[in-house]
């Protein structure tokens, strides 16, 4: 069990002294990258003349995303984000009814990166730019058939943790947009993992 103990202690010394090393290495420009994440938005009901029976919840759905680092600050990055399906419940004239939202975001922006002083694996990061966002509201008892596209101002904020040279996660806080009157909201949090090539 000691031999196990001090090998895992050896191991771990040497994981450590490899990635400090990395981290030392100035950053490579022109590296490309890729993601995939969880994300999760509010989701809205807003159709007038009709009520909303009950609270709408935040749903989880995913995101795709890739870029490039121009320099270690600045860069461009392309992602899209399915917004799932929504199920709404409303009242007219005191007679329940049922329907369904589904949705997608998708944006072009360019990044700035700042790297934390003191700490190499971690940055924080905006994004700025446009984007298209499509929600879609299927009809039901007094209710046709409804959607809404917008395009506009896109931007976003978050920080990343390199694991090495090629892994990091992302948390970030996005906008698409105007406000959304049905489905998925413009504001989303999303949790997920990059890989540079």
């Amino acid at each position: 069990m000691k031999k196990l103990i001090v090998l895992l202690a050896c191991g771990a010394c040497a994981v450590s002294a490899a990635q400090a090393q990395w981290y030392n290495q100035a950053l490579q420009p022109s590296r490309y990258y890729v993601g995939l994440a969880g994300s999760s938005a509010d989701s809205d009901f807003r159709v007038p003349g009709i009520a909303k029976a009950g609270d709408t919840d935040w749903n989880t759905s995913f995101k795709v995303f890739a870029g490039v680092e121009y320099d270690p600050f600045w860069g461009a990055e392309i992602g899209y984000t399915d917004l799932r399906t929504d199920d709404f419940h409303y009242r007219v004239g005191g007679i329940n009814g049922s329907t369904t939202s589904r949705g997608y975001g998708a944006y072009i922006a360019g990044t700035g990166r700042y790297p934390i002083p003191n700490l190499p694996q971690a940055e924080v990061y905006g994004k700025l730019g446009v984007a298209y966002s499509h929600r879609k509201l299927d009809g039901g008892p007094f209710l046709a058939q409804t959607s809404q596209d917008d395009t506009g101002l896109y931007a976003g904020v978050g920080a990343q943790w390199k694991f090495s040279p090629q892994w990091a996660a992302v948390a970030e806080y996005e906008r698409y947009g105007r406000s959304k009157r049905i489905g998925a909201s413009a504001d989303v949090l999303t949790v997920g993992l990059r890989f540079n090539f």
